[in-house]
């Protein structure tokens, strides 16, 4: 696996709307901005790929357009980072594009960088991960960078900037409060705070003991079960996105929920196709996420430990990637050691490749 340099001042990092085009629509105005006052305080020079401001109906009915975008970003080697605006419903759309197109899979090899995001965009990083390169699920520019408060998420913002570190590891811990997702992102939320609530649970082990060393891989759980049966499942297979059983057994499993809310029924459904799958038993471990606004927190739980309850894998809940805010970084493709008894995740290596350093 591949591995991106980190960033240092005075880079240029693109902006990319890989799924919904809200970044260039007129309500979304002040967002922008405010985003772009941000990364160039951390001394970043945005720049914004040829799509990614045009109308979101546009973009909608044109994802060669939206993959376009990403290939122009990492073919300019002058760019040395990838962050998404947002997520949306549709981002399978841009792999065959992208897949076909020997000159993007090149560059993706030749000229590795970050590429943050989540939700939706988990499409991209399994894409990317297929490729042969390591990416982070973690901050978008729309809700993270351009977070509404007077400054980014603190929790948010320690990670975000471990993309300037150069660190042999670090450890993820339990954000010692958690965020409700704003009612509106208008003008008028402006310098006003998200409601606040501590955080009593803390990382929780559902099932199993022990510690356990893998590489991390995962995402939004709806992205990937549109891609074992829904509208993505044919791109998927015609490109082998997904690992083999075999590349499963190294993996530690992450998984989130989306701001959709899944009913337990549509929870379990979906753990019962990863179940039905062999992919459960086979991981070494797994880690999920925390529950946008902490809703269906204990009945999610339930789903979880009915699901796993005949396999020996282990699992830890409530950890803070994904849709609930504040959010960490998972890097794809890096060392991961979960300790199920002491309730410690640590990446346990480099997140940047650091041969020259």
């Amino acid at each position: 696996m591949i591995k991106p340099k980190p960033l240092q001042k005075g880079d240029k990092v693109a902006i990319v709307s890989l799924s919904r085009g809200l970044l260039g629509m007129p309500f979304c105005k002040h967002e922008l901005d405010l985003g772009i006052k941000r990364l160039k305080e951390y001394g970043l020079e945005p720049v914004f790929m040829s799509n990614a401001l045009k109308d979101m109906d546009e973009l909608e009915k044109h994802p060669e357009l939206r993959a376009n975008d990403l290939k122009e970003a990492f073919l300019d080697e002058s760019i040395k980072g990838i962050i998404c605006a947002i997520g949306g419903n549709d981002t399978y759309k841009t792999i065959p594009y992208l897949m076909e197109d020997d000159e993007f899979k090149k560059a993706v090899l030749n000229h590795p960088k970050i590429f943050t995001g989540f939700s939706d965009s988990t499409n991209n990083h399994l894409m990317l991960n297929k490729i042969g390169l390591s990416t982070f699920y973690g901050p978008c520019f729309l809700i993270d960078i351009a977070e509404l408060d007077q400054e980014m998420l603190p929790y948010t913002k320690q990670y975000f900037e471990k993309f300037f570190l150069e660190e042999a590891s670090f450890e993820i811990t339990s954000s010692p409060v958690w965020y409700y997702d704003r009612e509106n992102y208008s003008e008028n939320e402006l310098g006003k705070p998200r409601k606040e609530v501590k955080e009593k649970h803390g990382f929780e082990t559902l099932c199993g003991n022990g510690k356990v060393e893998g590489i991390l891989y995962g995402g939004c759980i709806e992205s990937f079960y549109e891609a074992f049966q829904g509208e993505s499942a044919k791109v998927y297979e015609d490109y082998q996105i997904l690992p083999s059983i075999e590349e499963w057994k190294e993996k530690i499993l992450f998984l989130e929920t989306s701001d959709n809310k899944a009913s337990l029924e549509e929870l379990e459904q979906m753990l019962l196709e990863f179940k039905n799958r062999k992919i459960l038993e086979t991981v070494r471990g797994v880690i999920i996420g925390k529950p946008i606004d902490e809703v269906y927190y204990e009945e999610y739980k339930k789903i979880y430990q009915k699901v796993f309850f005949n396999i020996e894998t282990p699992v830890i809940y409530n950890v803070n990637f994904g849709h609930a805010v504040p959010r960490c970084i998972m890097p794809y493709g890096c060392n991961v050691t979960v300790d199920y008894d002491l309730k410690k995740i640590i990446i346990t290596d480099s997140i940047f490749d650091m041969k020259d350093k």
